[in-house]
């Protein structure tokens, strides 16, 4: 247990913070998996769901939930597998 005010005080926030990026991840994820399972099948909903996907990569980047790096490789691995230039 931390001895000082402030270090309480940071031990929550980043507790805060840890809950706020796992959920980030979390969607991610979901989102990752939906755009592989949709490019096994119908290529016009897995568009959508890989226009969603970006969004997400390029906002968890923005914010610090991801290094921005990692959300550009995952993109253009999708933009690949879809076809997109």
């Amino acid at each position: 247990m931390p001895n000082k005010h402030a270090s309480e005080k940071d031990l929550r926030k980043s507790a805060k913070r840890r809950v706020h990026n796992e959920r980030i991840k979390s969607y991610l994820r979901h989102l990752t998996n939906e755009s592989n399972k949709a490019l096994a099948g119908n290529l016009n909903t897995a568009k959508d769901l890989v226009k969603k996907l970006q969004q997400a990569l390029d906002k968890a980047a923005k914010v610090g939930v991801i290094d921005p790096n990692k959300a550009s490789r995952a993109k253009a691995k999708f933009m690949k597998r879809t076809g997109k230039k």
